[in-house]
């Protein structure tokens, strides 16, 4: 990123729950899972939050320093540590995914064979994590005192920008399904939370890296807020970043195969 541009942006991913072979994608269900509108408000409230966080840390930085590397620095030290208590905290309820592109990789490579969710639990869980994310930055600014909705004015259309969106969301998602290729999934809370804090630094656009995020951040005019103009292209991008994660799990993951005598 440039040095200006990190001044305004800020990420957030998802994550998932341990479970046993067949390595599931994040957040696979497991056996005894609870009723699907209880893992969908699992995932509104943590999506929620998660966005609350961004948001709110994003104005709270630029109210205490004008210094755009502290405010950098606060903004995404806040995310990693509420992004890792929020894994922790709800992964073993909906698998803490607070990510359609997250839940959207998982419903493919279930698909294909693997666990994961169905088709009807992907269409529940996206609402919800959409629905979160709105609802978190209406909060963010209903608790300092901003409007509660006011369109973002912070154009991210530039292209590189966008590629940084498509790095952010691959290594994401190469992450957390590499986790559950080799049963480490458990080490989710702060590997996930961990890369996101490290790629708001190391990508041009600091790692939205989450379809949900990007829209509830289009309703805020503050430090975290996003041009609703500039929704599309990031949203597309971290689409082609998941796919490209995913290509990159089968080729780097592939079970080994066992050989003849």
């Amino acid at each position: 990123m440039t040095a200006t541009e990190a001044t305004e942006h800020d990420g957030a991913g998802g994550a998932m729950a341990p479970a046993t072979e067949p390595q599931p994608a994040p957040g696979a269900t497991p056996p005894q899972a609870p009723p699907l509108l209880t893992r969908a408000a699992a995932e509104l409230v943590g999506t929620a939050a998660l966005v609350a966080v961004v948001v709110g840390s994003g104005i709270q930085a630029t109210e205490l320093t004008k210094d755009a590397g502290l405010q950098l620095l606060a903004n995404s030290t806040a995310t990693v540590f509420g992004l890792g208590v929020l894994i922790a905290l709800l992964g073993p309820v909906s698998g803490a995914h607070f990510n359609p592109a997250v839940t959207l990789a998982e419903w493919w490579t279930a698909r294909r064979g693997g666990a994961g969710v169905t088709p009807r639990e992907a269409a529940v869980y996206v609402p919800a994590q959409i629905a979160g994310a709105i609802t978190g930055s209406v909060l963010a600014d209903a608790m300092f005192g901003e409007p509660l909705v006011k369109w973002s004015t912070h154009d991210r259309s530039a292209g590189h920008l966008l590629l940084g969106e498509v790095v952010a969301t691959a290594g994401l998602i190469l992450l957390i399904f590499g986790l559950a290729r080799t049963d480490r999934l458990r080490f989710a809370p702060v590997a996930v939370a961990s890369y996101i804090g490290a790629a708001y630094w190391f990508t041009s656009s600091t790692s939205f890296a989450n379809p949900a995020v990007t829209i509830g951040r289009a309703f805020t005019d503050t430090f975290a807020g996003i041009a609703p103009g500039s929704v599309a292209g990031f949203v597309g991008m971290q689409l082609v970043g998941a796919v490209v994660g995913l290509a990159l799990v089968a080729l780097i993951f592939t079970p080994a195969r066992e050989t003849a005598g």
